[in-house]
């Protein structure tokens, strides 16, 4: 932990740190200061000692470090553990939860053994090239009202992907991100409820993101219908830079939900895809084709059969023609 305490006042600051500022600082010896340094550049962080001035981190490996990411007065990101492998960072969440973890912790990993999407799907996790973080949230709300976090986290990762690469995300209905018609990042809520009561107990957002897979990584399956920022940028981010523009904007929704749903209800309506298209519904042991017409004030679809019936869609899976490589 002090090795993570170091780190996060070197990145906060804006000029070098001293060891004695450090130490006084965290209560600990400038010997300690020394040895967390070390520890640092062992890992690959470059950082200067200058002489008459102290440290200065300028440049850091890509990797995640808790001391990169935690944000200690934020609502999301309070307590940050960074895992170099896990089975899924959703399970790891709520098994913390059930160990009374609070609300605003942040489970990260470089791999998944068992990372899962919607309906029991497995999420590709290949260890380096993705970023894979799940939050525990406890929002004082009803079931009712979290069904719909979903979609508001589908709009804060669109945010942060645009904030930190400038590129322009969509979404398809209701939790995929897309960039050019591929998937980027799923999305996958899962919640706890207390077994007398049936209140909330909590939330674990989990989310996916190909930060710098290839064609060739994703395979003949995959190619076609995935991405990863590193097919549009010449030098894809850092996954610690993706943790922590995703921490921020699920700061931000947090702050908002559910209070702000207007504004949230009007990004995401602007950024679906969905709307417009002729789909497919499946759903278990049947399949409607129609066209989706709009996204609801609870973020459901609107869906036009073929004989010019509508209906409300708020469950199944919706397939869209010409996205994702359905047909």
């Amino acid at each position: 932990m002090r090795k993570d305490d170091i780190l996060r006042l070197l990145k906060e600051a804006d000029r070098p740190l001293s060891g004695e500022a450090m130490s006084h600082t965290l209560a600990v010896s400038r010997a300690a200061v020394w040895k967390a340094v070390e520890a640092l550049r062992e890992e690959g962080y470059v950082v200067d000692s200058l002489p008459g001035r102290g440290y200065r981190l300028m440049a850091s490996p890509d990797v995640l470090s808790p001391g990169e990411l935690i944000r200690p007065d934020g609502r999301v990101g309070n307590q940050v553990i960074c895992l170099e492998r896990v089975d899924s960072t959703n399970d790891e969440a709520k098994r913390r939860a059930a160990s009374g973890a609070p609300g605003g912790l942040a489970v990260i990993a470089g791999e998944q053994t068992g990372g899962k999407g919607r309906r029991g799907r497995s999420f590709q996790s290949l260890p380096g090239k993705g970023l894979y973080l799940t939050t525990l949230l406890r929002p004082p709300v009803t079931p009712a009202e979290v069904s719909q976090i979903t979609a508001w986290t589908a709009v804060a990762v669109c945010r942060a992907v645009e904030a930190l690469t400038g590129l322009q995300c969509g979404i398809k209905w209701t939790n995929d991100i897309l960039l050019d018609g591929k998937k980027l990042c799923g999305i996958l809520t899962e919640l706890g409820m207390e077994g007398e009561s049936g209140a909330l107990d909590y939330v674990a957002v989990g989310i996916g993101v190909n930060v710098s897979q290839t064609a060739e990584d994703f395979g003949a399956e995959l190619a076609d219908i995935a991405t990863s920022l590193g097919q549009y940028l010449e030098h894809p981010p850092r996954r610690a830079e993706v943790a922590a523009a995703l921490l921020a904007e699920l700061d931000r929704l947090c702050a908002d939900f559910p209070e702000k749903k207007e504004s949230w209800l009007e990004e995401y309506r602007r950024r679906c895809l969905t709307v417009g298209r002729e789909v497919r519904i499946l759903q278990p042991g049947s399949e409607l084709r129609a066209t989706a017409l709009g996204v609801e004030d609870d973020f459901s679809l609107r869906v036009r059969r073929p004989d010019g019936r509508e209906e409300i869609i708020s469950a199944g899976e919706v397939s869209v023609r010409g996205l994702l490589g359905y047909v």
